[in-house]
């Protein structure tokens, strides 16, 4: 009996020993959620506001070699403003970069050099040569080194989101791993003290047990995704203020998410605006235009051949600027409408579609001696008017810009539950570098003075295949020619397998 302690003083040293691994449960608690806040913070605050500058900085960029192109081909001052501005958002993004995470690698300070050598050796020379002689393409060798220049800023701008994205996954996997941590002492925590305290007694257990056990199942409730449910903690003073940690947090968590909501609320609300004003605008500008093309057109048959020449081209002038703008309204105000004015999805029949766009544009064919293969194709779910106007508007393309022999091909085969369209032609074809630019409304690779259009059939077809559950790109493995490929769903109604039946037009 001599060895033995004391009831008390095995109480004591119990409490004692309880009172000791709770401060440093508590301290490592603290600890974790301090490691968390601030991993949040280097993922939140820093990495994702810093991404975000690296694409507007990658943007900005573009927008002056956009410039600079548009410029040189058409000598208008308009087209040099992207350029221009584009200097002061290049430097204001890089600013945002540097402020957030300094300099990755030194990636910056190449991108900043390399971009006034561009601008040095090619942007200025050719904006002076503009102005000096007139519109017109610097020689082959000067862009040659701008593009090589250029590619060297996109292989930077390419290291620079890299980098970002790899400590943005980082610091993410920190996050989770402080969360776990967190998450793995509460647990911890309360199962220390459900063991100990009932070594004590009951008093105890009732008094610091279960309000941790409600602590556990309110904080597991919060890590199961209901982040409004608030955490209200009784017990003890360090029960509570652990569980006002957690709910400080929780509330951060939700303090973010509604920030998320709001931005992407405001973002589509920001799209939808822009749809709505684009479609204002056409639609009002109709009526007008339409009033000067008739009165130009007016002036042409009264006046035309009573004056000099040059008023007869000046007239020319403007019955062709009227008819080319109404053309462009009308394709704005097409475009503007694709998933505005939704009506009924139907069963459609995608040959007697083809074959009716084929049938539209016999005549050209047969001016250009172009042989079109249409493939056995399905019948999808959607609105007759808007996929007739994808297969119009590759099938124009691929007659507007044909080769000496013009050949058409159209086919589709089933890859799961989504069907694979090819559109593949034999004519000038398109560089892999513009594969992203076309689809871009008003973006034009030629002169409209070499191929006449508004820079917004594809743009029209991207979104029209979108609207329908689908992707549309540019492959560019194949070899001379275009191929446009998109994909759209499989109908329900659809039965299994592809025609692989073709027929000659």
């Amino acid at each position: 009996m001599k060895g033995r302690w004391p009831a008390k003083r095995l109480l004591v040293a119990t409490v004692a020993i309880l009172v000791l691994m709770t401060a440093v449960t508590v301290g490592a608690m603290v600890v974790a959620l301090g490691r968390t806040a601030d991993y949040r913070v280097r993922a939140i605050d820093q990495l994702e506001p810093a991404s975000r500058h690296a694409q507007d900085l990658s943007r900005t960029l573009l927008d002056q070699e956009t410039g600079v192109r548009g410029f040189a081909l058409t000598g208008e001052q308009d087209f040099l403003q992207p350029y221009l501005d584009g200097q002061k958002q290049q430097t204001a993004a890089e600013a945002g970069v540097r402020s957030l995470v300094g300099d990755p690698n030194g990636s910056l300070d190449r991108i900043e050099a390399l971009a006034e050598q561009w601008r040095a050796e090619y942007a200025e020379p050719v904006i002076a040569q503009v102005r000096a002689t007139g519109p017109g393409l610097a020689q082959a060798g000067d862009q040659d080194r701008a593009k090589a220049i250029f590619d060297q800023i996109r292989g930077q701008l390419t290291a620079l989101q890299q980098n970002l994205s790899r400590d943005a996954q980082q610091a993410r996997a920190d996050l989770d791993d402080a969360a776990n941590t967190a998450l793995l002492l509460s647990i911890a925590m309360g199962t220390l003290l459900v063991l100990l305290i009932a070594a004590v007694a009951v008093v105890l257990y009732r008094i610091v047990v279960t309000p941790l056990a409600q602590l556990a199942d309110e904080v597991r409730e919060v890590a199961s995704g209901d982040f409004h449910r608030e955490i209200d903690a009784h017990g003890p003073r360090e029960v509570v203020m652990l569980g006002e940690d957690v709910d400080a947090m929780r509330a951060r968590i939700v303090q973010e998410l509604s920030k998320l909501d709001e931005y992407s609320a405001e973002l589509r609300r920001s799209n939808s605006e822009l749809e709505q004003f684009a479609y204002v605008a056409s639609h009002d500008l109709q009526e007008p235009l339409r009033k000067v093309a008739s009165f130009c057109q007016l002036l042409q048959r009264r006046y035309g051949g009573q004056l000099d020449e040059r008023a007869d081209q000046y007239i020319d002038f403007a019955v062709d600027g009227a008819k080319r703008m109404q053309v462009l309204i009308n394709d704005l105000l097409a475009f503007s409408r694709v998933g505005r004015i939704t009506r009924e999805h139907t069963l459609v029949d995608l040959n007697d579609v083809v074959r009716q766009v084929v049938e539209n544009y016999s005549e050209r064919i047969e001016e250009t001696g172009a042989q079109v293969v249409i493939g056995d194709l399905p019948a999808v779910r959607g609105e007759a008017s808007l996929l007739s106007a994808v297969f119009q508007n590759l099938v124009s393309n691929a007659l507007k810009f044909h080769g000496e022999h013009p050949e058409i091909s159209i086919t589709a085969e089933r890859t799961g539950d989504e069907w694979l369209f090819t559109c593949r032609d034999n004519g000038i074809g398109i560089d892999a570098e513009y594969a992203d630019r076309i689809f871009i409304i008003f973006q034009r690779l030629h002169p409209k003075d070499a191929y006449p259009g508004t820079g917004i059939g594809l743009a029209m077809c991207r979104k029209i295949v979108e609207y329908h559950g689908g992707t549309i790109w540019l492959n560019t493995d194949e070899g001379q020619g275009t191929t446009f490929q998109f994909t759209l769903p499989v109908a329900a109604e659809e039965l299994d397998g592809s025609g692989t039946e073709e027929t000659d037009v």
